[in-house]
């Protein structure tokens, strides 16, 4: 929902969160669509306007309030409430599923009838005033995520955490798995005052992979934001002289490696999946050569001529980084440190001491990465994700080998792809064994938007399931075995 009464949304990312299913039973396929009834959505619903500020929305004080009113409202914004309008991601924790955004709010909600549920507030348990929606399940399902903590005792810096899969057994009632939350390592900020933004982090067996790249948030300008009367999104830029920083953070000893690793500047969303490789850690992300993707999702750009109309200037590429792990110290300064022969990436070693990479091409134009999450922080072969090429709208869903780059293609005329996500088949032998499910949207008012259903091995169609409702674009979402849905979701 991009109006509320008489007021607009800028950004399409703004709009109020609406979460909706596809549920598989008996051969049938059931669909349900709730907004999520955050505090925002309440709020906003009552005022019959938007009174709750969006990271590309600022909303002000209503005209009709006196001046005492209004001046309390100018002073709250001095250090900004963030929404709990959560409309990124669904995150497990535990036997619960929340609805996610990059704030400290995170929504419980009932995943089979979408009810909204309790508000979680990060900072009750750990200091964080932005967190990705894009957290880890190790193989014991606890939760790996990490956020920044802005000038918190004196210090800005990222902070990476764990949430258990389960709590002592007095206290499953209480369903506390946050309250057992635990703060595994933090990092510095380069700068106290211009973190640098992130949507996702890596993890392999032994590491977790953060890419501070030079994409910052000012602080002073998210303060005083609502008094100059700009968007919360006005307060990111992107430092194309700066450097981007690679931390490899040790899972054992919880700190950085030692060693200062960098590459050129660029900015990126989505991790695609990282692991160990003799002696190397190989990273794959989704990255831009700037910030200019974020602009062309502001809702004026997005007319009826929005695809001859926000042509992307900055192509999503999909690199691999190499990085070399106890390399010879002695090594000669400009040489060549990765040792592998599968890539032609490189780590060069600089006169003093820091290891320059450069990466390589795996493919252009795809985007909203999904692998086999079996094979996350493991050797890997195949990506699933959406292609892109001159609109940020994806029209194709894509297959990529990563071994030899060839790539199978879903598309059909009028059909806008959601994020494919991948559902392992229940014997599964090989990496790709299983189904894509991806929820497309139509351009054409004559067709019915579906959930269509691949296999992952061959890309053909083996089903889909059309819906006679205004389906929307979304932008993440998980597939929810019948095993995991207990009694009280049910």
């Amino acid at each position: 929902m991009h109006t509320v009464g008489e007021t607009h949304y800028n950004h399409w990312f703004d709009g109020l969160a609406l979460v909706h299913s596809f549920t598989f039973k008996n051969g049938e396929v059931y669909y349900r669509s709730k907004y999520l009834r955050s505090d925002t959505y309440n709020c906003n619903i009552e005022a019959n306007r938007i009174v709750v500020s969006e990271f590309g929305t600022m909303a002000y004080p209503d005209p009709c309030k006196n001046l005492f009113a209004k001046a309390f409202c100018y002073l709250s914004h001095t250090i900004p409430e963030f929404t709990d309008n959560c409309l990124i991601n669904i995150m497990k924790t535990g036997e619960d599923y929340y609805a996610t955004s990059e704030t400290n709010f995170i929504r419980k909600i009932n995943p089979h009838t979408l009810e909204t549920l309790e508000k979680v507030d990060y900072t009750k348990y750990v200091a964080v005033n932005l967190a990705t929606s894009h957290p880890h399940y190790d193989s014991a399902g606890n939760v790996l995520n990490m956020g920044t903590s802005i000038v918190d005792k004196g210090k800005t810096k990222y902070v990476i955490f764990k949430i258990p899969s389960s709590v002592p057994e007095k206290e499953k009632k209480k369903k506390s798995y946050l309250k057992h939350l635990e703060v595994l390592c933090s990092i510095p900020s380069q700068s106290l005052l211009h973190p640098s933004y992130y949507h996702s982090f890596g993890v392999t067996e032994n590491y977790i992979i953060f890419v501070e790249q030079p994409f910052k948030l000012d602080i002073l300008k998210l303060a005083t934001a609502y008094f100059r009367g700009v968007n919360w999104a006005s307060c990111l830029s992107f430092h194309k002289e700066d450097k981007t920083w690679i931390h490899l953070i040790d899972k054992k000893t919880k700190k950085d490696i030692s060693t200062k690793i960098y590459t050129d500047a660029m900015v990126l969303f989505h991790h695609v999946n990282a692991y160990e490789e003799d002696g190397h850690v190989v990273i794959d992300v989704i990255s831009y050569p700037d910030n200019s993707l974020y602009q062309m999702f502001y809702l004026k750009n997005l007319n009826e001529d929005f695809t001859e109309n926000t042509k992307l200037t900055s192509i999503p590429v999909c690199k691999r980084f190499v990085v070399p792990l106890g390399f010879d110290k002695d090594a000669e300064v400009g040489s060549n440190l990765v040792k592998l022969l599968s890539t032609t990436a490189t780590a060069l070693k600089e006169k003093d001491g820091n290891v320059y990479c450069q990466p390589e091409t795996l493919c252009e134009g795809i985007e909203l990465p999904r692998i086999n999450y079996d094979y996350n922080g493991k050797k890997y072969r195949y990506i699933y994700a959406t292609e892109v090429r001159w609109s940020p709208v994806p029209t194709k869903i894509a297959k990529v080998d990563v071994l030899t780059k060839k790539k199978l293609i879903w598309e059909e005329e009028h059909c806008w792809p959601a994020e494919p996500v991948f559902v392992p088949s229940p014997d599964l032998k090989e990496e790709d064994d299983g189904l894509i499910l991806s929820s497309i949207v139509t351009s054409d008012p004559r067709k019915a938007p579906f959930l269509l259903i691949l296999d992952a091995k061959t890309f053909t169609e083996m089903a889909r399931a059309s819906v006679n409702v205004d389906m929307h674009l979304d932008l993440h979402g998980v597939f929810i075995p019948e095993k995991d849905l207990n009694a009280e979701h049910e």
